[in-house]
């Protein structure tokens, strides 16, 4: 009897801990799988592989609301966790959740997205949806958001839980501040409201929360006029500290461009002649005695969006804006663009590099915010002595404005009024020992983070990632108590976004 007992108590926690059984029980709309699970071991980074339990596809809120409060009311007993999948662009397992539950958000139906007109337009969306399929909604009524990332293909609820960065922060912010009310499943199972004047302390949690509060279904997101095309600038600066004065001189200045970006070019043969492709020279002759072989560039992104009917007035609206800057004037190059093909311009690469395999090898990026009293030291380092070869992927660098920043989101950023994002995008080729290899590209953002932390640059990582509690609490610095007692109010048991490595889950084994 002791014997029995004993082993149906053993059955018993198995079945709550790690096997399915309990799941199946569950009344759901969508349905679990158990053995189709391979591809949510998987994501953009291609870096970690940690097999979950089961792929939950919801059709409802209440699928997700159902399974989460059913592991919460398991207790501390159960070892399933829950993680949200989007897209699956996440760069170091942050989506995957092992031997847990991972969330297909993309399958997640409900209320259909809808865009409201008036005075202050805005648009409702599933947590699920793609910013390209809002984009292509809101252009219907001739509007859009205001804030994007530079790739599209991203579910809302991927990017309001970290931030949401392009060329257009410096003027309106990230997306997470561009949003005026969520829906939220929180780490108990409930199915809460949330806005600046409902449950706000809940609604900032969850902005830049990386998922540790609750798991967004739904978003309003603020809109604005849409244009019919874009004016699309590139030129080229030789030396960093002129390249960055004019950028901070653009996202200054009352009157400027709607888009500003930049990014360094190390050792890249035959730049310009790569650009005709998409855009015209303003002096062809010049530009074709331009030489970029064995040379660290810096090239300054600029669009300006405008209705057809007004291209004299834009034309010289852009002229005025150029004149004040000091780029190489052989190095201009323009084109005209429709609006949605330039907000959706880097799914062209993705395009070309999935038809040559090249798009699911290893991205070992790294996304660093940078204070702006730092980034010349920073600049003089990285790009004089640590990364000295052809880049293996774009780096983005330029400012943005802390004013249209919310501190009350759980976002981190350095304490000046500008900084920096510099981002290594980089991708590794599979079995590769040399500098394309996936080992040395560690290396060199080794290298980077402990220069960082030597020289004391005040320097925050945007997609952080770490390994140890210490480190999370030393990324947070004095905002981590704030951090740690809103995991313990909406989701006390640490059952939610498991990979991203910042709370473990308490088992209990009595």
């Amino acid at each position: 009897m002791i014997l029995f007992l004993t082993c149906m108590t053993i059955t018993i926690n198995i079945c709550f801990s790690s096997n399915p059984c309990s799941l199946r029980t569950l009344s759901v709309d969508g349905h679990f799988s158990f053995d189709e699970v391979h591809h949510a071991a998987k994501d953009f980074g291609n870096r970690f592989q940690l097999l979950p339990l089961a792929v939950l596809y919801p059709k409802s809120v209440s699928d997700i609301a159902t399974t989460i409060r059913h592991i919460w009311q398991m207790g501390p007993n159960s070892e399933l966790t829950v993680a949200a999948r989007g897209h699956s662009h996440s760069l170091q397992g942050q989506a995957q959740a092992h031997q847990g539950v991972v969330i297909n958000m993309e399958s997640l139906q409900g209320r259909k997205m809808h865009v409201h007109t008036g005075n202050y337009p805005y648009v409702d969306a599933s947590g699920g949806d793609l910013w390209i399929d809002i984009l292509r909604e809101c252009l219907k009524y001739e509007l859009a958001p205001k804030s994007w990332t530079d790739y599209l293909h991203l579910t809302v609820g991927g990017t309001l839980s970290n931030a949401g960065v392009s060329g257009q922060a410096f003027r309106h912010g990230p997306q997470i501040n561009n949003v005026h009310q969520l829906e939220v499943v929180t780490g108990m199972g409930e199915v809460l409201n949330c806005s600046e004047k409902q449950n706000s302390d809940l609604f900032h949690s969850v902005l830049g929360g990386l998922g540790q509060f609750g798991i967004i279904t739904r978003a309003r997101i603020s809109l604005e006029p849409a244009s019919d095309m874009v004016k699309w600038i590139r030129v080229l600066y030789s030396d960093f500290t002129t390249f960055a004065a004019d950028q901070e001189r653009l996202i200054g200045a009352g009157s400027t461009f709607d888009y500003i970006e930049g990014f360094v070019i190390i050792n890249r043969t035959g730049l310009l002649n790569n650009w005709r492709s998409s855009f015209n020279p303003q002096d062809p002759v010049q530009a074709s005695q331009f030489q970029s072989d064995g040379r660290t560039l810096y090239c300054l992104e600029l669009a300006k969006y405008f209705n057809r009917d007004r291209i004299d007035a834009l034309n010289e609206e852009v002229r005025n804006l150029l004149s004040q800057l000091r780029y190489i004037t052989s190095t201009l190059f323009l084109t005209e663009v429709p609006y949605l093909e330039f907000l959706d311009r880097v799914h062209v690469s993705e395009v070309k590099l999935r038809s040559k395999g090249l798009w699911e090898v290893p991205h070992p990026w790294l996304n660093l915010l940078v204070p702006k009293s730092k980034i010349n030291d920073f600049a003089d380092e990285v790009f004089g002595n640590i990364l000295t070869d052809t880049s293996n992927g774009p780096i983005l660098i330029y400012p943005v404005n802390k004013s249209k920043w919310d501190n009350r989101t759980s976002v981190v950023i350095p304490d000046e009024d500008i900084f920096y994002l510099v981002a290594f995008l980089t991708s590794a080729v599979p079995s590769s020992t040399g500098n394309d290899g996936l080992e040395h590209i560690l290396t060199q953002n080794k290298r980077i983070l402990e220069f960082c932390e030597t020289a004391r640059l005040g320097m925050k990582q945007y997609l952080p990632h770490y390994t140890t509690q210490e480190e999370w609490k030393a990324h947070f610095g004095p905002r981590w108590e704030v951090f740690a007692q809103r995991k313990s109010i909406y989701d006390p048991l640490a059952i939610l976004a498991p990979g991203q490595r910042i709370f473990q889950k308490a088992i209990s084994f009595s």
